[in-house]
């Protein structure tokens, strides 16, 4: 779906609710206004998805990448956000094993770090290790081959 589409959409649909102001004060109160509005936009998406552009199959990198986002989505209460992100990535309905993608990323938790995403306990270890390259940490690509760029447009590491 474009951004203009969307953008189309939810200037016809949502602008309409200024002349009702208190159901549109009711609905932001009570939260639901946000989530009515990515719902809708989510099955706008859906509908107007081209299903006839094939995804590159889901690799073994993106299914973590995906999931990682997926449970911090969740979370956050970015359910529908979440739920975009699963219609269109393929990633499974059912989400990974906590244990199974700690495994994984070769990552091992305390019980305290349980009760938060592993996107926030990877960004802690990050943010709070000063690393043996002066707190920096050389990248190297694990993308797919298709992801890849031209070598000479990727950026060369400091000495």
């Amino acid at each position: 779906m474009s951004p203009q589409v969307a953008e189309v959409f939810n200037d016809t649909v949502f602008n309409h609710l200024s002349s009702v102001p208190a159901l549109r004060e009711s609905l932001e109160s009570r939260g639901v206004l946000g989530q009515l509005k990515a719902q809708i936009r989510a099955e706008v998406f859906n509908a107007l998805d081209d299903q006839s552009e094939p995804r590159p199959a889901l690799s073994h990198d993106n299914l973590l990448i995906n999931e990682l986002v997926r449970d911090y989505l969740e979370f956050n209460k970015y359910r529908y956000t979440a739920s975009v992100l699963t219609a269109e990535s393929g990633q499974p309905e059912v989400p990974l094993d906590r244990q199974f993608m700690a495994n994984e990323l070769k990552v091992v938790e305390d019980p305290s770090s349980r009760s938060v995403p592993l996107l926030y306990g990877l960004l802690s270890h990050f943010l709070n290790s000063s690393g043996d390259s002066g707190g920096k940490l050389f990248l190297r690509s694990s993308a797919p081959a298709t992801m890849t760029r031209d070598p000479n447009t990727l950026p060369v590491p400091e000495s």
